[in-house]
């Protein structure tokens, strides 16, 4: 004789209450996330033109190792990952460490340099461009004056993602906000006690502010990573001006100017499935973004998590 235990009633009306509660949010996750998540891997392996469906298999999937521009496109989006985030994550952290350290102005240099992130994102990269053109731009005919010759700046294939990379520096105001809310909140009898001690300036930043501020570290670090994996606007917009072509009756703008080197995975994402109509595709692609975002991530969180322990945090 076995005996099968049921929920009492009154865990049974919290467990339903507390569906209720999370319906809202179950809805827009299954409308919002888990429908398109579905929908996508089914019409990866299928030709989709927006009218006719065929089935294909793995074909699309095959496409991906032989398409030379979806090859670069994920070198150029890895280049940003691997360069531009780790200098957007310092240069905000030193800002924010230079502002805490003012005596007077504070809060005249933290708007000054939280104001570009307030500028839009089309607005300030053509503003940019014009600053850094390398024949009419106030950067290089100041650099001429200092007997400098200035680069081709988003013209030179070899300094077109360095460019970019100073563009994202401009517009890290948000970021140093909070790297200052967080120093800010760091005690200071820990820093009195390291002086103490006698230890220094890097001793200090190591051992008492890096570990305090981990968390916020490690949310700019996975947010950062995941927008320069998502990055199209500022790429698209600085290619479309340097290049001075607009799209025209008979002719389609390809992007990546110049030579292919401002190519990143959601342009050309963009550009197989709403130019070419290579639905299914750009399918692909968009998973291939979804993989890598989620690999860039669990890296993160466990790199963070393990700095955390050696630092007797957790």
């Amino acid at each position: 004789m076995t005996l099968t235990r049921t929920a009492p009633p009154w865990r049974r009306r919290e467990g339903l209450r507390a569906l209720l509660w999370l319906s809202p949010w179950l809805a827009g996750f299954a409308v919002f996330f888990l429908y398109p998540l579905l929908a996508t891997v089914y019409f990866s392996f299928h030709r989709y033109d927006l009218f006719t469906l065929e089935f294909i298999g793995l074909d699309n999937y095959r496409y991906l190792f032989h398409d030379p521009r979806a090859g670069i496109a994920i070198r150029n989006t890895l280049w940003l990952v691997a360069f531009m985030v780790p200098v957007q994550l310092v240069f905000a952290l030193g800002l924010a460490q230079l502002v805490t350290r003012l005596k007077a102005g504070s809060g005249f240099f933290r708007t000054v340099f939280y104001l570009p992130s307030l500028v839009p994102l089309v607005a300030g990269t053509v503003s940019f461009v014009f600053l850094l053109n390398p024949s009419t731009g106030p950067l290089n005919q100041a650099l001429r004056v200092l007997g400098i010759s200035g680069p081709d700046w988003f013209g030179d294939p070899a300094w077109a993602k360095p460019s970019l990379t100073l563009l994202g520096m401009w517009g890290i105001g948000n970021v140093m906000v909070i790297f200052l809310a967080a120093l800010l909140d760091v005690p200071r009898h820990l820093y009195e006690a390291a002086e103490i001690d006698g230890a220094g300036a890097w001793r200090r930043f190591r051992s008492i502010t890096l570990p305090m501020i981990s968390p916020v570290l490690m949310f700019s670090a996975v947010t950062g990573v995941i927008y320069a994996l998502q990055y199209f606007t500022q790429a698209m917009i600085a290619a479309r001006v340097a290049s001075g072509t607009t799209d025209s009756p008979g002719t389609t703008f390809v992007p990546g100017y110049p030579e292919m080197s401002t190519l990143t995975l959601p342009q050309w994402l963009f550009h197989a499935g709403f130019r070419d109509f290579s639905m299914g595709y750009a399918c692909v692609l968009a998973l291939v973004l979804l993989a890598a975002s989620m690999v860039f991530t669990l890296v993160l969180l466990r790199r963070f998590r393990g700095l955390d322990e050696e630092a007797g945090l957790r």
